[in-house]
């Protein structure tokens, strides 16, 4: 099954995350089938907070991929906040 769902990055103590379409069979930080935004949940004043490619995320929920919780509720919040 193709799931949609976080990746870590980043430094120690300074994590930033890559939102990636992957197979769930496969490792966290493995080979993605596209990387579709990113989340980064320290930044500072102008630092972009998240980033994502609504359109892709809806093409692959469409064919049938699964988001993970915090994926999907980053999504809601991004939505939201894009119709502000």
């Amino acid at each position: 099954m193709v799931t949609i769902r976080l990746t870590r990055r980043g430094g120690k103590n300074a994590p930033f995350y890559h939102v990636v379409v992957t197979d769930s069979r496969k490792r966290q930080g493995g080979t993605v089938l596209e990387q579709v935004g990113f989340f980064n949940p320290v930044a500072r004043r102008k630092d972009q907070k998240i980033a994502l490619d609504l359109p892709r995320i809806d093409h692959w929920t469409g064919t049938g991929a699964k988001m993970s919780d915090r994926v999907r509720s980053l999504v809601q919040a991004f939505r939201r906040q894009a119709a502000a």
